[in-house]
């Protein structure tokens, strides 16, 4: 399980668009997922440990960025042959059982998170209302376990500035989970 960091943004890159299932039973596409201020792309999977540390965070972020105008979508992208953990009752479960108030897809052919440039769990892309790319960084310092009550909220603070003016800050800190677990 090698621990990777996302590359720097490079701001302006269009969001790639997708039609992916949910857990909700529907086919989700980027524009059903777009708010009016903007997009929140994150790779998220079940088993990664860096994302259990953060799962009610990112529900709590989600809620008031929804509020904000931004749209949010949660994409798992592993492979379940390897990862069962991972598999698509399991994600329907693990959204369930925390109320992601997102749609959960399953990326099964690897595509979108390729298309995207998605390395690791979690990977978090956040888009202005154009769809260009404003953020790609931490949710906040959590790693493994959850960061203490009161740190900075790296990924809703810049998401929120995102909806106010459309850019996100200059300077980020890049986010740090376990790599995708692609195909062989």
């Amino acid at each position: 399980m090698a621990s990777l960091q996302t590359p720097v943004c490079d701001f302006g890159a269009a969001a790639p668009d997708f039609s992916l299932p949910g857990v909700d039973g529907r086919i989700w596409t980027r524009d059903q997922c777009k708010g009016e201020r903007g997009l929140l792309v994150m790779f998220i999977c079940n088993h990664c440990p860096y994302v259990k540390a953060v799962r009610e965070r990112i529900v709590r972020d989600v809620r008031e960025l929804q509020a904000l105008g931004i749209g949010c979508v949660g994409i798992m992208s592993n492979d379940p042959a390897d990862y069962p953990e991972d598999g698509f009752e399991n994600m329907r479960q693990v959204a369930e059982t925390f109320g992601y108030p997102f749609p959960y897809l399953f990326d099964e052919t690897q595509a979108v998170a390729r298309a995207y440039g998605a390395v690791c769990t979690p990977d978090f892309f956040g888009y202005n209302a154009d769809l260009g790319l404003q953020y790609r960084g931490r949710l906040d310092e959590s790693r493994k376990e959850a960061a203490p009550a009161g740190v900075r909220r790296d990924l809703f603070e810049a998401m929120r500035e995102v909806a106010a003016t459309g850019r996100g800050p200059a300077d980020q800190i890049p986010s740090m989970g376990c790599s995708i677990k692609w195909k062989t």
